[in-house]
């Protein structure tokens, strides 16, 4: 008795068999025209899977490295137009709208274009939205149609981060006053970045910058840095999202500029706030209070100042960047991967 898989094979063999004599059968009783058409088709087919297989990927610039800058001193562009070729706040860069596209298409390639209508849109009609937006309110690298705008925010737009971020004023503060004592030195301490004003002295000190995380900067401040990981609107993973400590000295006026994008919102936590000291958003001002936070839009025209007096100390806040509350969970989730570092 032959053993079961023996059977079993003989049987394939037999199906096998069978199915070549029916195709070639099938291919007998086509007309010559049907065979070489089909013939055409599977070269046709041959010459495409070539074609593709060896044509080169499109020389896309990197997103993150238009959002980069530095002015002619050295100095990180802070807040005037840097003249860097590479930075897209000061040179239209063409490519852009198209990787923002191909990224796109990666993205819903992957996952869905589910929920994408208003990113597409906004990617399609890019350069029209940047060039024909009013002056109080242009972002400088991408703007989402749709979204409600406004110079400020109510702490209830993003009031669980709101909430968690005063309660931890005291300890953003006293790793803060320990960083600062550095600055009894004539040198800048390490970690700090040099911004260009007209007057005075802008500094700051990252946490996450363009979306990277600075982890020598973290070490140095570990329960602030924790305290990050618990906020649920904290942009961490894009090149829009920073969290640092921005530092005023006193005769700092800092020049009006827009923000790159609408889509987030910007928190400062006041830490130490001397009289004298100012934000101006739309055109419209507001003061920084200790222990509280202060949310606006970036997007809008803006400048900040601090007319103090020596004696008064520097202005600081704790800043980081949170979602547009109107921005949707798959949007933020497409936007992360569209502007990922080094994308």
């Amino acid at each position: 008795m032959l053993p079961e898989w023996l059977v079993a094979w003989s049987w394939s063999l037999d199906g096998l068999r069978d199915g070549v004599a029916t195709a070639i059968q099938s291919v007998r009783d086509c007309g010559s025209s049907a065979v070489v058409t089909v013939a055409c088709l599977l070269v046709l087919f041959v010459w495409y899977c070539y074609h593709v297989g060896r044509e080169q990927p499109r020389p896309y610039v990197s997103v993150n490295s238009l959002l980069q800058g530095v002015d002619a001193s050295g100095l990180q562009n802070g807040s005037v137009y840097c003249q860097s070729p590479e930075c897209v706040r000061c040179t239209h860069h063409e490519g852009l709208n198209q990787k923002l596209y191909h990224n796109l298409q990666d993205y819903a390639k992957r996952y869905s274009w589910s929920g994408m209508g208003r990113i597409h849109k906004g990617i399609r009609e890019q350069g029209r939205y940047l060039s024909s937006r009013p002056s109080i309110q242009k972002p400088e690298v991408f703007f989402l149609p749709d979204l409600p705008t406004t110079p400020y925010f109510s702490r209830e737009a993003q009031k669980h981060d709101v909430e968690l971020l005063e309660r931890n004023f005291q300890t953003i503060l006293c790793e803060f006053e320990t960083l600062y004592k550095a600055f009894s030195n004539c040198s800048l301490p390490q970690g700090w970045k040099v911004n260009s004003t007209p007057s005075g002295e802008w500094f700051t000190f990252y946490f996450i910058n363009q979306g990277v995380c600075v982890p020598r900067n973290c070490r140095k401040c570990p329960r602030t840095y924790r305290l990050l990981g618990s906020l649920r609107t904290c942009i961490g993973n894009n090149v829009f999202g920073n969290a640092c400590i921005s530092v005023l000295s006193p005769g700092t006026v800092i020049t009006e500029h827009y923000g790159p994008t609408n889509i987030r919102i910007r928190c400062h936590l006041g830490l130490k706030t001397p009289s004298g000291c100012e934000l101006v958003v739309g055109g419209e001002p507001q003061c920084w209070a200790e222990g509280r936070c202060l949310l606006f839009d970036d997007s809008f025209l803006h400048t900040a100042f601090h007319e103090g007096s020596a004696e008064d100390g520097p202005r600081v806040v704790f800043m980081v960047d949170l979602w547009h509350p109107n921005v949707a969970a798959a949007e933020r989730q497409a936007l992360d991967f569209i502007f990922a570092p080094g994308r």
